[in-house]
Parts: structure tokens; C-alpha cells; sequence
């Protein structure tokens, strides 16, 4: 978990989303406490890294559903990468961080077995 929150490559699940939300919201109360009017500039450049971290954690969310990173600029999409399973098995962007449905020969028998 919290692999790599910098890189816009991979898939994370909807349990890391949330935290990263979480922790967005921790920092911006924290840092919106803290400032005052006269120093609200340099504060404001402080949430520059968790803004960055929310974006790429949004782009990984949205490629765990199958969709491209640009699905984030959607309105209410943060509601559905929040509540919403990702994809079952591997997909162009990675394998199921939940590790369901990675090996490809037990996905095969498992997709038989249904018909």
C-alpha cells in the first residue's frame, strides 16, 4: 500500500483512494489553521505536494476501473472511483492490486466453469 504515490503508472485499490483523500483533507484543515493572512502565500505552496499526490492517486484510481487518467476531470467521478470495484483480472494499465484475477490460466477456467 502507498507504493510509488508519485508515479501516475499502476493500479491502486479503492482503500488507498480513500486514505489518500483522508490525508489530503488532513493537510489542507491543518495548513489552513496554521496560516495566517499575511503568510497565506507560502502556506498555499505547501499544498502543492499533497495536491500532486491526490492527482496521482486519482489517475491510478481511474486506471483500476479501465479508464484513462483524463476520467478524473469528470464531474462526481471521485464518487464513483470511491465506491465502485475496479476491474477483475489484469487490464492495459497493470494487474488487480486485490491480486484477483491476475493469473491468466485460473481466469480462463474460471470464465468456462460460468457457461
Amino acid at each position: 500500500m502507498f507504493k510509488n504515490v508519485f508515479s501516475f503508472k499502476g493500479r491502486i485499490r479503492r482503500m488507498e483512494y480513500a486514505l489518500t483523500q483522508i490525508f489530503y483533507g488532513i493537510c489542507l484543515y491543518s495548513i489552513e489553521a496554521f496560516s495566517q493572512p499575511k503568510g497565506r502565500e507560502f502556506f498555499s505552496l505547501l499544498l502543492l505536494v499533497p495536491i500532486y499526490i491526490l492527482i496521482a492517486q486519482s489517475a491510478k484510481r481511474c486506471h483500476d476501473r479501465g479508464s484513462s487518467a483524463w476520467f478524473m476531470l469528470i464531474p462526481l467521478n471521485g464518487l464513483v472511483l470511491s465506491f465502485f470495484p475496479g476491474e477483475h483480472g489484469p487490464n492495459e494499465y497493470g494487474d488487480n492490486p486485490k491480486g484477483y484475477g491476475n493469473d491468466k490460466e485460473a481466469f480462463v477456467n474460471s470464465e468456462d466453469s460460468f457457461r
